[in-house]
Formats: structure tokens, sequence, C-alpha cells
């Protein structure tokens, strides 16, 4: 029985978690997750604020998470903690601390990629969310569309060229003065909305697309924003517009986001789609997704809203599976803002 600490500190959550089991059996004894409300105020994560707040949180919240299990650190036979992407100093100090504690109980540490736990997420609940699946991996920083034959082997199908779907929700509510973050307060005021007053463009999405075009399973979402933009300079009444804006807005990039994953799960034969990511969190999106594939045979997995996060759940599942590979990093583990996913392929 192999048990496993999970770090995650990509951003602005610190969490930790504790997982026991093997490859293919886990379970979860333990999950802590501490946000950071104080991002709110400027309407974005501020990394300098994030990394100090991390700094603060760290012990008490891994602390919390062995306790929780019901352990101590001389049970845990491993530990692993995100080391890339993401803000640098965020993952810093979640990768010194993982360090220091390997360090001092003499136990193997793993570095894990963010994105490659996102696409363990689902299987922590559903146990049938396991390759070949095509996934969709959306979150503030990321939209990527991949095609996963096996754990390890990544086929990159389509990413987008400039705003992530949530970055897009992000601005579009800012442009409307909603909270941040803003995916929940887009899909809320959007329940009101009227569909048919604003319809955007769907971009990237053509009707003739091929597999050999560029854009096929591409995305891009900086031109949707700015016609959000123009529709809000030209509303002679903002307030009463809102919600007709936010439903046209959600539309559009849902349309384009099942349309696509519909696409690779045709073109690659794949009855089965995962999504994760921040994103996925949006009940409208996984609704439009799941009546999109049960017509072609295919089901959806998604994470609930606690696993859809950033959290530390997930990157210690991704560690089970580089765990039993016999991979483990070494005491010069670095962080990296920007780094593929490991077994990552260009399609």
């Amino acid at each position: 029985m192999t048990r496993i600490l999970g770090i995650e500190t990509s951003c602005d959550e610190t969490s930790a978690a504790v997982l026991e089991g093997s490859d293919d059996d886990v379970t979860m004894r333990s999950l802590v997750i501490l946000s950071q409300d104080v991002h709110k105020v400027f309407g974005g994560v501020v990394p300098e604020i994030a990394s100090r707040a991390h700094l603060t949180s760290i012990a008490p919240v891994v602390t919390k998470a062995i306790t929780e299990a019901g352990m101590s650190l001389d049970d845990l036979d491993a530990i692993a903690v995100t080391n890339a992407p993401g803000l640098v100093g965020a993952l810093l100090v979640g990768v010194s601390y993982g360090k220091a504690l390997a360090f001092s109980r003499g136990i193997p540490l793993l570095g894990i990629h963010h994105m490659e736990g996102h696409l363990f997420s689902a299987a922590l609940e559903h146990r049938d969310a396991v390759p070949p699946f095509t996934a969709l991996l959306i979150s503030g920083g990321h939209t990527l569309l991949l095609d996963v034959e096996a754990w390890g082997r990544y086929r990159l199908l389509g990413a987008t060229r400039d705003d992530a779907a949530g970055e897009a929700f992000d601005k579009v509510a800012k442009l409307l003065g909603l909270p941040y973050p803003g995916g929940r307060h887009i899909e809320e005021l959007a329940r009101s909305g009227d569909p048919a007053k604003f319809r955007f463009g769907r971009p990237m999405l053509r009707k003739n697309s091929t597999p050999d075009d560029a854009e096929h399973y591409a995305f891009s979402f900086s031109g949707l924003k700015t016609a959000v933009l123009n529709a809000v300079k030209a509303s002679p009444d903002i307030d009463a517009d809102k919600a007709g804006i936010a439903r046209g807005f959600q539309d559009a990039l849902i349309e384009t986001l099942v349309t696509k994953t519909r696409r690779a799960a045709a073109a690659f034969g794949r009855q089965r789609v995962v999504i994760g990511g921040g994103v996925a969190c949006n009940r409208t999106l996984a609704l439009a997704m799941r009546e999109a594939l049960e017509v072609d045979g295919a089901v959806v997995f998604t994470p609930s809203p606690r696993l859809a996060t950033d959290n530390a759940a997930m990157i210690a599942r991704a560690a089970f599976f580089r765990y039993e590979l016999g991979e483990r990093a070494g005491l010069d583990l670095g962080a990296y803002a920007t780094r593929p996913i490991p077994g990552l392929e260009a399609a």
C-alpha cells in the first residue's frame, strides 16, 4: 500500500492531499485547499502576493492534510509537488517545501506537471475515466485538446493561440462589471439572457474545416473578447443588456469547445471524453458536451468542482502513475513557468 502526499502551489491555491493505494486503485484520504481571496480586490492574481501567501499557508495546510488522513509524516512513501507550469514564485514555495520534507524523511520526491494532474482529476471520482479518451483541459491559463492513448502518451491536437478559455471568462466578466474570478458569475448571469439578442461569431469554427487545416482543432478567444467589448461600448443601456451579452459570449465559447472536442473524439474513435481544469466547473458546458457526445455514443466525464479547480489530490494521483514507473526527482528539481506535459507529442 503506497501513500503519497501531494502539494500544489502553482497559482493562488495552497493545497495538500494524501492518497493511498496503487496506480489502478487509489483512495483519497484527505484534501485541503486554501484559496487566496485577496486577489479579488485586484481583479486577477498578483504573483508576488500569491507567493507570499503560500509561504504563510503551506506548513499548516500540509499538516492539516496529513492529520485528516490519520497519518504522520513517517507513514508517507513519497512526496509529489507541482513544479510546472505556473507562477514561478508560487511554484518555488511548494517545490522547496516538498524537497525539505522528502529529504528530512529520506523518501522519494516527484515533480508533477500541473496539466497532467488535471488529466487524472476525473479518475479520482470516475473509475471509467481512463485512457483511451479525448481530453479537453480548460483553465485560466490553458486550453488544450488532447488525444490520450494511454497514461503518459498524449497527442496534442489543438491549443489556444491567445487567451485561454478561463482567461476569456475573467476578461469578459470584468467588461460587464462582474467579480473575479468571472466564470461562475458569467454562467449565472447568462441563465437569464436572451440567446437571440447578441450572437457572436464562433472563433475558428468553419463547417467545411478538415483535419488538415491548421485551425481544425485550434482555439482563439481574443476576437470573441473584442466582440464583447464592442457590444458593451455600443449598448445604450448596459444594465439591461448585460445578461444577453453574457449569454451570447458563453454560447459562442461553449459551441466552439464542444464542436472541436466532438471532432477530435470522432476522428480518433474515442468513446470517452474527459474535461479537466477550472472551466470544467461550468455546468452549462458540461451539459452541452454530454448532449452533443451522447449522439455519437460517447460518455463525458467531469470532475466535481473541488477537483476541477487547482488541487493537490490530482497531483498525488498523477504521482502514483509516475511513482510506479520508477520515476524520481532529485533535490535539484526546479520550477518552471512553462513546460510541455511529459509524453506529449504533436499530432
